[in-house]
């Protein structure tokens, strides 16, 4: 699947590792220049070197999403070196394995920080930009994809915090959706299911891992591919019609 994002400019946070770099690459391969942000500076180079090869066009930003500072010397960064963000992918995440029993203030504190307010605040500082753009340019199109989770449908064991900060994302899409749609921002959420990643690689090999693949309604895992074509979908100028979308990409886990 492809789409015309020449002369677009997206942002993708959390785009070292995972789905942030495979979100990344596939904007680039589609014509957007891709900022790439996330702590890990020498990774994010990485892929930049790596979109190049390909032909595409990407630049690096460092980016805490924890810290408000960060967020906004990022995003007038962006402005100042490549131009007004048009579509942001806003993907950073974490997570942690704890029973609700066992969960500690700082396990709970760290998963919030980062999934909800990192994100929120985020989307804030792009949105007040993108709103000041709508109010002198007609028509304007403006793009947020959160990234949520199954797990903000679907509790599962062991995550029970995470879920919680996936369903907050959800619910803070649909408000974002409310209030930012009459100025042309388009805000939907991208709720995967289990996918393979460099970071979970292994698991799917171990006693559990196989277990839990057996558990799942067509007994695999997906690709990061897997999510491009939603992914295109919902930051494209045709999908002008299409707001406040929660969109599940989970092999149907979410329905069992």
């Amino acid at each position: 699947m492809r789409t015309n994002l020449k002369e677009k400019i997206a942002l993708v946070t959390g785009a070292s590792s995972g789905l942030g770099a495979q979100f990344a690459r596939v904007l680039a391969a589609n014509g957007a220049l891709t900022v790439l942000a996330a702590r890990r500076v020498e990774r994010l180079k990485e892929l930049r070197a790596q979109i190049e090869s390909r032909g595409g066009a990407a630049d690096v930003v460092p980016l805490d999403v924890t810290d408000p500072a960060s967020i906004e010397a990022a995003v007038a960064k962006i402005e100042q070196e490549n131009g007004p963000i048009d579509i942001l992918v806003n993907n950073a995440g974490v997570s942690a394995v704890a029973r609700l029993t066992e969960a500690s203030p700082v396990d709970f504190d760290y998963l919030f920080n980062t999934n909800v307010r990192g994100a929120f605040f985020v989307a804030q500082a792009v949105a007040r930009r993108m709103i000041g753009r709508a109010k002198e340019q007609q028509d304007f199109r403006g793009r947020i994809v959160n990234i949520a989770s199954v797990a903000a449908f679907k509790p599962l064991s062991q995550i029970g915090v995470y879920c919680m900060t996936k369903a907050a994302v959800v619910q803070m899409t649909r408000a974002q959706a409310l209030e930012w749609g009459r100025y042309g921002i388009n805000v939907s959420a991208i709720c995967p299911g289990y996918i393979r990643t460099e970071i979970n690689a292994e698991h799917w090999h171990t006693d559990a891992g196989r277990k839990l693949l057996q558990a799942l309604p067509r007994k695999r895992v997906g690709e990061p591919g897997d999510l491009d074509p939603v992914l295109l979908m919902l930051v494209a100028d045709e999908s002008q019609f299409v707001n406040g979308a929660i969109v599940a990409a989970d092999d149907g886990l979410s329905v069992t």
